[in-house]
């Protein structure tokens, strides 16, 4: 897995991704696309694509695409 293909699946997660596409530093929390529905569709991607558990409170502590993509890769 390399955080490149992991931000693809993000975006493909989001209703819209900024013109100027997401990168490993983009704080999602603070984006304007950002909703409880798209954090529960991470959280599924998570489970899907990798057969890892994220639980809603790793995802509240994470703040840009990187330190989550981290995290997961980490578990």
């Amino acid at each position: 897995m390399t955080i490149e293909e992991f931000i693809e699946l993000f975006e493909g997660e989001m209703d819209e991704v900024p013109a100027e596409g997401l990168k490993p530093e983009t704080d999602f929390k603070n984006m304007d696309e950002w909703s409880s529905l798209t954090a529960l569709s991470i959280i599924s991607m998570v489970d899907e694509e990798y057969d890892k558990r994220l639980t809603p409170s790793e995802l509240r502590n994470s703040t840009t695409i990187e330190e989550l993509w981290k995290l997961i890769e980490a578990k």
